[in-house]
């Protein structure tokens, strides 16, 4: 294989893993509290519309960027208080979550722009323009994420505490510790972190929002956090791992394979899904979950 496509399939890499970290970074923080969120596709679907329809609206990527943070935060709260403050479902809450996703952005995208829930394209300063190596600031913000993600968690206090509530939230009460402030800080920096992956599908690797631009990439993710073992720099090789069978998949489509020939279309855009399943299922061995991640967490009297 020549330089140049290896330079090409790399830099498709770092593209197409740019979401998919910060979903599963975005788990990251949520899991290890002890709040399981299966709605990062649902808050990376609303932001990426959000951020597209706010970028057009006002002719800025950054207004599009507050925007998508902005709806992700409110959908990462809506599950926050199902599943924290209502102390219910925290799966039935997250697929809550990715469905109104879908079909809000959908009906609302034709109500404003009649163009079968799609954004109108956008052009200049209403997309992150590539700034450094040929990638825009977010890829740069994301990727800056994973240290700073690690150290909080594992260096701070309030990284200690948070880790303490997702494994032993009793514990952490009875310090006189908040347990359902720290689990509310952590599904609203998911939030945060879903917002900047969603906003970069629409306003950073692509002119507008699609309906179900997302493709599975929350649930991708949330393979790649289970790969990982609920740790950040794994979480960045598991990301950059699922990245590079996207960007070869997209690289074989329409190419003939020696003594196979052309493969399907859609047998191609299968591979990272399938390679999904197969990872997971003979690769990691066990993974263990924070022991109170999905579990209510009700205060002793």
């Amino acid at each position: 294989m020549e330089l140049s496509s290896l330079v090409t399939i790399f830099d498709s890499t770092l593209r197409l893993s740019i979401p998919l970290l910060a979903a599963c970074l975005a788990g990251l923080w949520s899991e290890r509290s002890g709040v399981v969120d299966i709605g990062l596709e649902g808050k990376m679907l609303v932001a990426a519309f959000a951020a597209a329809a706010a970028a057009y609206a006002f002719g800025s990527a950054w207004i599009g960027l507050i925007a998508g943070i902005g709806a992700s935060v409110v959908f990462g709260l809506i599950h926050g208080f199902a599943s924290i403050s209502q102390r219910g479902n925290q799966i039935v809450s997250g697929v809550a979550i990715n469905m109104l996703a879908a079909g809000l952005t959908a009906i609302v995208g034709n109500a404003w722009y009649n163009q079968g829930g799609r954004t109108p394209p956008l052009e200049g300063a209403q997309r992150f323009e590539d700034v450094i190596f040929g990638h825009s600031a977010l890829v740069y913000v994301v990727l800056l994420a994973v240290p700073l993600t690690w150290f909080v968690l594992g260096r701070t206090r309030f990284g200690l505490r948070l880790r303490a509530v997702g494994e032993n939230p009793a514990a952490v009460d009875t310090a006189g510790i908040s347990v359902t402030g720290l689990r509310y800080t952590a599904v609203i920096i998911g939030g945060v972190l879903c917002g900047i992956g969603g906003t970069y599908l629409s306003v950073g690797q692509s002119a507008g929002f699609l309906n179900n631009m997302t493709a599975g990439k929350g649930f991708i993710a949330l393979a790649a956090l289970i790969f990982a073992k609920w740790r950040a720099w794994p979480a960045l090789g598991a990301c950059i791992l699922f990245g590079l069978l996207d960007a070869i998949s997209i690289r074989l489509q329409g190419i003939a394979l020696p003594g196979i020939g052309e493969v399907p279309v859609q047998a191609i855009q299968a591979l990272p899904y399938l390679m999904t399943v197969i990872l997971l299922a003979g690769v990691i061995g066990k993974a263990i979950p924070p022991r109170a991640a999905g579990v209510p967490y009700v205060k002793e009297r």
